[in-house]
Formats: C-alpha cells, structure tokens, sequence
C-alpha cells in the first residue's frame, strides 16, 4: 500500500469537511481523459467531483459519463455533462465515487445516500474506480457507520428476521412516514454490525439471502483513494 501526499491551493470559504472533499474531488478529476468513458457517483463528496468535471467539460474535456443515481443525472444534465446508458457499454474507465468509511487497504462502506446496488454495479464494471473522501472517513475498522442493505420489498419481513437470527438490530430506512425506495423500488435495511472484524465473510453471508440485491460492503472494488487532508490530499494506493 503507498501513500502520497499532494499539497493543492487553499480553499478558504468553507469549512475543513468541504474543503477536504472539494480538494479530493478536484484531483480525482485530474486524472480524466479526453473520450473516457466516466462513472459518476452519488452523495456530497461525489457532487463536489460532479461539479468539476462540468467545468472541465465546459473548457473542452470530451467524456462521456454514467451516472449512478437519479439525482446524479440531474446534476450532470444541468452541468451539460453528456450521459450514457450504462446498458450500451461494456466497461468504464474512471468511476469517482464517496464512500461513508473507508480503510487503508481499500475497504469500503457505502450507501448512505441510498445508491448502494447502482454504484456497485457500475464499480464492478469500472477498470479504475476511485474514491474520494474527506479525512473522518478514515477508520482502522469498518462498522462506525450501520451497513446498508438494499433488498426487494416482498422480502423485507424474511430478510429483518434472518439478520435478527444474528443477533444484530436491522432499522428499515424511512423517509416522510413511508420506507425508503431507491432508484430501483427496492427498500434498505440499515444493519448496525458494529465494528466489523472480516468484511468479506460478512459479504459473502449476505449475499446468500434471497432478496438482498445489494450490501455496501465494496471489497476489491476501489483502485485508489483520495483522502482530502486540510488543504492538501493523501493518496491511499
């Protein structure tokens, strides 16, 4: 694992957070390429890299880009990003995506924004996938955050009650009195594991329940990380 340190100009109208992720985001997107085919990701952090790549297209960067939400599309449309249908391609170059936790040997937690299941497929077939995140986000284990689980609604009450089986607490995500629903209809369970020992085992295990569509455990997905560090970056590699 390397670790690279880039100092970058300060940001001094925001507070540290924003600063951290706007710094992250803006060397992400440094590494893009004219007729690259980009992954846009979902979130704050990921916005703020949204934000950048429609100003380099704006002076001239010639992309194409898949969005893994809704409200990601909407971003781009009205930054003139041109968008893609994920469905007439085979792979993506560059995906820059946030992430809710993150661990120095490239472990992810993601979900929180609800765009569990579209990130990860479009991470799965991204050659380069890169996140970016401020420095709170950093910890040694995986678990501070509850993990969400995106499954179908018909097996919501089997899912809750197998997971309970494990002595563990699932919540289902709400919003305005009603459940939750993604991009793809699909309700999330938020699963407080507490800090967890072996993510992959843990993956594996929920994969095997029938109706889960989408865990956000992201293991062996990430190609790098861009850690925004006050006014500078850390490149966890």
């Amino acid at each position: 694992m390397r670790k690279q340190q880039v100092f970058l100009q300060p940001v001094t109208d925001m507070n540290i957070t924003e600063i951290e992720k706007q710094t992250a985001a803006r060397e992400a997107v440094g590494y893009l390429k004219n007729n690259m085919i980009v992954g846009l990701g979902t979130g704050s952090t990921a916005s703020y890299a949204i934000k950048e790549i429609g100003l380099r297209v704006k002076e001239g960067l010639d992309i194409k880009a898949v969005p893994t939400s809704e409200s990601s599309a909407e971003l781009a449309r009205s930054l003139l990003i041109p968008l893609i249908d994920i469905n007439t391609i085979d792979s993506i170059d560059i995906t820059i995506d946030g992430a809710d936790e993150f661990t120095e040997d490239l472990k992810l937690l993601k979900g929180g924004g609800g765009a569990l299941l579209r990130e990860k497929i479009v991470a799965t077939i991204t050659n380069e996938e890169i996140i970016i995140a401020d420095s709170k986000k950093l910890v040694s284990k995986l678990g501070k955050f509850k993990l969400p689980v995106e499954i179908i609604p018909f097996a919501c009450r089997y899912i809750a009650n197998q997971t309970k089986a494990w002595k563990v607490n699932p919540v289902l995500r709400m919003q305005q009195d009603m459940p939750f629903t993604t991009d793809q209809g699909n309700y999330i369970l938020d699963i407080d594991f507490g800090l967890i020992d072996d993510p992959a085992a843990l993956s594996n295990k929920l994969n095997q329940l029938e109706g889960v569509v989408a865990h956000g455990l992201f293991i062996g997905l990430a190609k790098k990380v861009i850690m925004g560090q006050g006014t500078g970056t850390i490149l966890f590699a």
